[in-house]
């Protein structure tokens, strides 16, 4: 039986629909004061840290992010931590309680395909995440005018709006895994543990794992240990298996774009530095270019991520 007209009917009304749920929504509200809180707080301590030790720097805008004053974390520790729990919150049930509330096949019923149905509700949670982070990020703007009462340049604007994209990539990554286990399980309460463990799991346990992983396949030189150096080799493979967390790629495209100095993200050899002069900050098409494999990395481990769950919920029989 061949489909009439086409895959996406119905995906704007499903995209508005899920977005104006999820707006309204208590838990959203509750994660969004969370962290509005949080950046309040931790962008008051980070400049009045740079008004403390900071003389002049042509990137202090870009060092609200960065900076951090004890015993606080710096604003982008708390923003890579409660990103994923925000994503992870709106999407753990987005597929699973239309199943438990027996209202899917009362949907697939009108002229909505499947198609429409998932992407729409991807589309819904990510265009929330989207304005959620552009408040953010106009708070913080906003915060740094009234706090340093320097207003940022125009480099320092454009390196911030790309980190804003970055960061909408990176929550949409979350969101792609929320999803899936959604419609692997059932019941929210296991989609919602799972997401959560493989978070934790990526977040605190993968680091460290991928350490040991690389000195038991590549045991360190003796010689470079004898100099407190790392093997140049275990340093590699260390770095390669660590990337496979999209945190990890998050946090090296962050550093390349909020540290204009950064000129490499892993092990520099001296045939590296030749020539170039040490502090000087580089071009931003500069910066991207050097963080461009980790963002193509985010964007397919979501792309990746969504179309699994694409697939099995095709294949998933839907009862009334």
């Amino acid at each position: 039986m061949r489909r009439e007209g086409s895959a996406f009917q119905g995906l704007g009304v499903v995209t508005l629909k899920e977005l104006a749920d999820h707006v309204t929504s208590i838990r959203f509200f509750v994660l969004e004061l969370l962290v509005v809180l949080i950046a309040l707080v931790t962008v008051y301590a980070a400049a009045q840290q740079i008004k403390e030790t900071t003389a002049e720097d042509p990137f202090l805008f870009l060092r609200l992010f960065t900076t951090s004053r004890e015993p606080l974390p710096a604003f982008l520790f708390w923003l890579s931590l409660l990103v994923p729990v925000i994503a992870i919150g709106l999407g753990f049930d987005s597929v699973n309680s239309e199943h438990n509330r027996r209202t899917l096949s009362r949907i697939l019923s009108q002229p909505i395909y499947r198609d429409a149905l998932l992407f729409g509700k991807f589309l819904g949670g990510l265009l929330t995440l989207t304005i959620a982070l552009i408040v953010l990020w106009l708070l913080v703007i906003g915060l740094g005018l009234l706090f340093i009462g320097i207003p940022p340049g125009g480099e320092e604007i454009a390196r911030s709006i790309v980190f804003l994209l970055v960061t909408i990539v990176y929550a949409g990554v979350w969101l792609a895994l929320a999803m899936l286990c959604s419609i692997l399980f059932r019941s929210a309460a296991t989609a919602a543990l799972v997401t959560l463990g493989f978070w934790l799991f990526i977040y605190l346990i993968w680091p460290i794992l991928a350490s040991v992983i690389a000195q038991a396949i590549m045991p360190p030189d003796p010689r470079y240990m004898a100099l407190g150096l790392q093997t140049p080799g275990t340093a590699e493979l260390e770095q390669i298996l660590a990337r496979i967390s999209p945190s990890t790629l998050y946090a090296e495209v962050v550093v390349a774009l909020l540290d204009p100095t950064t000129r490499a993200l892993g092990p520099i050899y001296l045939s590296q530095l030749q020539g170039a002069v040490l502090g000087a900050p580089l071009p931003l098409a500069e910066s991207v270019l050097i963080a461009w494999p980790q963002i193509v990395g985010m964007v397919a481990t979501a792309i990746m991520l969504f179309v699994i769950g694409y697939v099995i919920f095709q294949r998933q029989e839907v009862r009334a």
